[in-house]
């Protein structure tokens, strides 16, 4: 009889631990809806753990939109591309203690249609769960969310670095130049270099402008372009420029550019000559100036040359 007694228990346990993975595969397959695709769900915030979502909210809502979309795996983990969907299958799951599990999950991409995508390969990724006050929650999904905090963190201080220097030619150059509604520097980074914790040196190609916002349009009135390298030195989170060099005018120009920028040179001058790229980012700077600032403008016009939306 005890025998049997045993032998009973062992089937209770192992049929409650059959149920309890039937019931966590079945959860990660639900959390797999809120993987981010693009965007971040409104609905994921009751399917993630408070921490996970507020990462991601950072990424996908709090930070210039282009500076996400340069790191897409990043800003998606697991996407649909090119007319085709994620498709997720839980293939097991791994409970690590009372209130952590690990879902492997296999995504294979299929069309819109239904279709699987032959080209494409499967893929393994992993879901991390977490309980919390009963229910399991995404927390994690492949290590990506200290990823996101560092991207976040490096973020955050490359737009203090990109404040100080605006700041700097909004104050010390555009005070030279015809004034109107705003001055909105353009910054062209060519390279940093940190000489020690607290201090580093900025090479770059910066045009200072200002406009008047005429309706709708963003008017150029004055400006002009300075290039050459900055001393910056950090400041707790902020950073301060204390000494900008720059290239000199006329015959001197070229001589003056290859000894301020050095090994960086070629970079320089292949960024520096090349319109197209120049008024890209001049276009992105601006989209995003307009945004942090609440200004409504959906155009920007230089003198004698038709308008460009914004």
């Amino acid at each position: 009889m005890k025998r049997l007694y045993i032998l009973a228990i062992a089937a209770l346990l192992f049929s409650a631990c059959n149920n309890n993975e039937k019931m966590l595969k079945e959860r990660a397959a639900e959390l797999c809806k809120y993987i981010p695709d693009h965007e971040l769900q409104e609905q994921a915030k009751d399917y993630m753990t408070a921490d996970f979502h507020a990462v991601l909210d950072t990424m996908f809502n709090r930070l210039p939109e282009f500076e996400a979309m340069d790191h897409e795996w990043l800003y998606y983990f697991v996407t649909g591309n090119g007319g085709t969907i994620a498709d997720y299958e839980v293939e097991s799951i791994e409970q690590t203690d009372d209130t952590h599990a690990v879902a492997t999950i296999k995504v294979r991409q299929k069309w819109e249609d239904g279709s699987f995508d032959e080209s494409s390969d499967v893929e393994e990724h992993r879901l991390y769960m977490e309980k919390v006050n009963g229910q399991w929650l995404m927390s994690d999904f492949d290590g990506h969310k200290q990823d996101c905090i560092n991207y976040i963190a490096n973020n955050r201080k490359e737009q203090a670095l990109r404040d100080a220097i605006s700041d700097y030619l909004v104050k010390e150059i555009g005070q030279h130049y015809s004034q109107s509604d705003c001055c909105i520097p353009t910054l062209m980074l060519v390279s940093t270099e940190e000489q020690n914790a607290e201090q580093m040196l900025v090479w770059g190609d910066f045009w200072v402008m200002w406009y008047q916002l005429s309706g709708d349009t963003l008017k150029t009135i004055s400006g002009g372009n300075h290039t050459g390298c900055m001393s910056v030195q950090q400041q707790g989170a902020s950073f301060i420029v204390t000494a900008f060099e720059q290239t000199e005018d006329g015959a001197g120009y070229e001589a003056s550019a290859k000894r301020i920028f050095g090994k960086h040179y070629d970079v320089y001058r292949n960024m520096h000559s090349n319109e197209n790229v120049r008024q890209a980012v001049r276009k992105e700077q601006l989209q995003e100036y307009i945004h942090r600032n609440g200004i409504k403008a959906k155009y920007y016009q230089d003198y004698g040359r038709e308008a460009v939306a914004l």
